[in-house]
């Protein structure tokens, strides 16, 4: 008879305790401990599923070098953040959001015309339902074969018969296993189905891609060894509200994970976003007070993006300070450097700041554009056509670098830009910009007004 063994497991990161505890010492969290049961048989297990026998021990000499090969999953996106393609064997984990597209976005991947016999598994939605997104998303693959399960075994077995290139699991929540008698979701029952579909993938040389609710944190449901069993983490961003999603990798085996992908939400699916300056920079017929254009870079993707601020006095005696897609202590921090290094009354006025698209920005090197359009703002000047800013503020007022300058530097000329801001400490050993866009040298902030709404200082070199 199988052995009955009960276990409590924290929610937040899988951390197991023979008894309950109100506080977990994994991760800190309070009450967050469930009581699961777990059953297992000596005679089976998950080896039953996968085994191979003919595995030993070897020298690192005598292994075999294996050049990775890359498979085009026929989304140029998805190809770029995960390195220029799938690795055959690999298992990747796709979270984010209710109502992101996660489960559009997989959809996608199996009926594009790849190639690549697509077994895709759902436990939330019946086949029919699946047929009104295919039928929307307008993409019809021959090879994509739909299969409404949750049981595991199942699943596996059919894994056995189609013997298809890649597996799509929607979602790792669903799907349970008989050997554990815990509900499907748990964190025993998580962990198991993940490390079966590993194994299985690595041994058959088959591709899986996993999609993972996410907490109210933002984390990924289930025990945080999920994320550690997988090949790549894949995080699908965004505010349902906006068109635009942003696809990140948190973990990559087989490559960087400073690469991005940008989608745009459609009625016919999610469609792939090759040059994002163009749909974060907005055409005016005339000039504008309060927007500057700032160079950006998430990972190693340069874009521009435009970036507005409105400067009003103050009608209720305390300021507001209101900030979207943006830190808002960073944004005070800005406006008390204004405020005693250039010597803006910022106390007596009410300042929001907004950037184009619904994009959440964190990069520092997007500060010099957040001054630029506040002080545009604040003296009701439009700033002049064609300037661009990439730098750092500091506390004392200097203008510090900004990480990947060079490639700022370039996109911003891409775009038909003919002068870009950046911090004078890059004057030396910085290499000739492209033909037909000046570089401004500045050291400190107050020396930002004369550029932006006058002729260049003698700061400002063309190399």
């Amino acid at each position: 008879m199988a052995k009955v063994k009960k276990a409590y497991f924290c929610r937040n990161c899988g951390h197991e305790s023979p008894k309950w505890i109100g506080r977990c010492p994994a991760c800190g969290e309070w009450n967050t401990f469930t009581e699961e049961v777990i059953q297992r048989d000596s005679s089976s297990g998950t080896g039953s599923l996968v085994r191979n026998g003919n595995s030993r021990p070897q020298r690192v000499a005598e292994i075999a070098e294996l050049t990775a090969k890359r498979i085009d999953l026929g989304n140029s996106e998805v190809n770029r953040v995960l390195g220029g393609g799938m690795v055959r064997g690999s298992l990747i984990l796709l979270g984010g959001e209710p109502g992101i597209g996660k489960s559009t976005l997989s959809l996608q991947i199996a009926l594009a015309a790849n190639g690549l016999r697509t077994l895709y598994v759902s436990g939330e939605e019946s086949p029919q339902q699946i047929k009104m997104r295919a039928s929307r998303l307008g993409v019809h693959n021959e090879e994509c074969l739909i299969y409404s399960e949750t049981l595991l075994e199942n699943i596996v077995a059919q894994m056995d018969e189609l013997k298809p290139d890649l597996v799509i699991v929607d979602s790792i929540q669903t799907i349970y296993t008989d050997l554990i008698d815990s509900s499907a979701g748990s964190v025993s029952q998580i962990r198991e189905c993940a490390a079966t579909l590993l194994k299985y993938a690595k041994t058959h040389d088959l591709s899986v891609i996993i999609i993972g609710h996410i907490t109210k944190d933002g984390t990924i449901a289930g025990p945080k060894i999920l994320e550690h069993i997988v090949d790549v983490v894949l995080q699908f961003e965004g505010d349902s509200n906006n068109i635009y999603r942003i696809l990140r990798g948190n973990k990559n085996r087989f490559g960087a994970t400073f690469e991005i992908g940008v989608f745009e939400m459609r009625s016919e699916g999610l469609a792939c976003v090759d040059n994002p300056s163009e749909i974060l920079l907005s055409h005016y017929d005339e000039p504008l007070s309060g927007i500057a254009v700032g160079a950006a870079v998430d990972g190693i993707r340069p874009y521009l993006i435009e970036t507005q601020a409105l400067v009003s006095n103050a009608a209720y005696g305390t300021p507001q300070r209101s900030a979207t897609g943006y830190d808002t202590r960073r944004l005070n921090m800005i406006l008390a450097v204004l405020e005693k290094r250039v010597g803006l009354k910022m106390y007596t006025k009410d300042v929001f700041l907004n950037f184009a698209g619904g994009f959440k920005v964190s990069d520092p090197g997007l500060d010099l554009a957040v001054v630029a359009a506040i002080i545009s703002s604040y003296f009701d000047r439009p700033i002049g056509e064609g300037i661009c800013c990439a730098g750092e503020i500091g506390l004392s007022g200097e203008v510090r670098p900004a990480p990947r300058n060079d490639q700022r530097i370039i996109e911003a000329a891409r775009l038909g830009f003919r002068r870009v801001v950046v911090s004078g400490y890059l004057r030396k050993g910085a290499p000739k910009p492209p033909k037909g866009i000046e570089v401004v040298y500045i050291n400190r902030i107050d020396e930002l007004p004369r550029i932006l709404f006058g002729q260049a200082s003698s700061d400002a070199e063309s190399r």
